[in-house]
């Protein structure tokens, strides 16, 4: 089985920055595709960014060149380094590991942008 656990989440101010870390422990095998996922009250979830097993990276529109997806040099952790936070960047983030023919989320962490 695989298990999926996202972090770093908190309180920040507006333009202040924040890092998720979602780790996956288990049967991974090779280089998965992973996404990161947000929902904000009363809003359906959202792709914010995701990278794949090739490397290519995408970005959902109101996010790029504001927030960059990479993983580590082991392949077990995702990371989503985000920069000039605004208040409609609040929600709570989510991590998908897709693996083999399966999705795999995590609980998710919350990301509160207010001064």
């Amino acid at each position: 089985q695989v298990q999926v656990v996202e972090s770093g989440g908190g309180l920040v101010p507006p333009g202040g920055s924040l890092r998720l870390s979602c780790a996956a422990s288990g049967n991974i095998f090779g280089m998965n595709t992973v996404g990161w996922y947000r929902q904000a009250p009363g809003k359906e979830r959202e792709l914010v960014a995701a990278i794949y097993s090739g490397g290519r990276t995408k970005y959902g529109e109101s996010v790029s060149g504001r927030f960059t997806i990479s993983r580590d040099k082991i392949k077990t952790t995702v990371y989503l380094q985000m920069n000039s936070l605004k208040p409609e960047d609040a929600a709570v983030y989510y991590c998908k590991w897709v693996v083999g023919a399966y999705d795999v989320w995590g609980q998710g962490t919350q990301v509160t942008v207010s001064s």
